[in-house]
């Protein structure tokens, strides 16, 4: 009897209890509203602000910051603006195609083009990688000939780790000097040119030498005398012959000043020549 009983009143507690769970079919979950959306959300607190954007490529490293942005830098006045990273950005913002366009224009020489090109935005991405290149390249070729000279005559050899320095120290130091020299020559004569852009033109001057010592490897003294010359001559046409209309407004010395710029250059191929491919056993 008891047992029924409680038989009957436990069929009466399921049936209620399953009655009242709702049809999993019809189950809805509503969340609350976020800003999972847009990130960061607009009514974020801090320095982030604003909508969302998109993610900034690796070719839009040096673009003008977004006023409000995070990565906005606080603008210097006066000459300490010199000494900002911002007041340099500008000569580093330019593209792969337009560095190798102006090494092929240092390539023709007899054009002289190139600065019409370059007035409005010269470059100083160009000329560091050109010198920091053959800073690497006249330092490992010409170790690799003095390695081969003394092997050949049987002769022990030592790495010489000075030309390394000595090699910085030439192209660093030389389109770093002759630019400003010229430029203070050009200012006093009343022909101003724009240092950023001397800079620029004396950078991409040097890349013939990068095939050229290159060449050197050949092991034959007047072979290398040819190549040294030649680059020699392709490198200072390019700048004399770009600078040469400019300079004319300097008055009756202006072709003093550009036969000088021309000797310079021939002689940074001969300096090249005499102290790396020059080996004394």
């Amino acid at each position: 009897m008891m047992s029924g009983k409680y038989t009957s009143l436990d069929n009466q507690n399921v049936s209620g209890s399953v009655a009242s769970v709702p049809d999993p079919g019809h189950v809805s979950v509503k969340f609350a509203d976020s800003n999972l959306e847009t990130f960061p959300p607009s009514n974020a607190q801090g320095k982030i602000s604003g909508a969302a954007r998109p993610p900034r490529d690796a070719d839009d490293t040096f673009s003008k910051p977004v006023s409000g942005s995070i990565s906005e830098e606080p603008q210097q006045s006066g000459w300490l603006s010199k000494f900002t990273v911002a007041a340099y950005k500008p000569y580093f913002d330019i593209d792969t195609t337009d560095v190798l366009e102006r090494i092929k224009d240092s390539l023709f020489p007899f054009r002289g083009t190139f600065t019409e090109k370059t007035a409005t935005n010269p470059d100083l991405y160009g000329p560091f990688w050109i010198c920091t290149t053959l800073i690497f390249v006249a330092a490992s070729i010409g170790t690799f000939v003095t390695y081969i000279a003394h092997k050949l005559q049987k002769k022990e050899w030592e790495y010489d780790i000075n030309v390394v320095t000595w090699s910085a120290g030439l192209f660093y130091g030389y389109v770093t000097i002759i630019p400003i020299a010229l430029y203070v020559i050009l200012k006093y004569f009343s022909a101003p040119s724009g240092l950023a852009q001397l800079f620029c033109l004396y950078g991409y001057s040097l890349f013939i030498f990068i095939p050229a010592l290159c060449l050197s490897i050949v092991p034959v003294e007047i072979f290398r005398w040819v190549i040294s010359g030649v680059a020699g001559f392709m490198s200072a046409s390019f700048v004399a012959l770009n600078l040469r209309t400019h300079i004319k407004s300097a008055g009756e010395r202006w072709f003093l000043i550009v036969a000088t710029i021309f000797l310079l250059q021939l002689a940074l191929s001969v300096v090249l020549k005499m102290y790396l491919f020059t080996v004394t056993v």
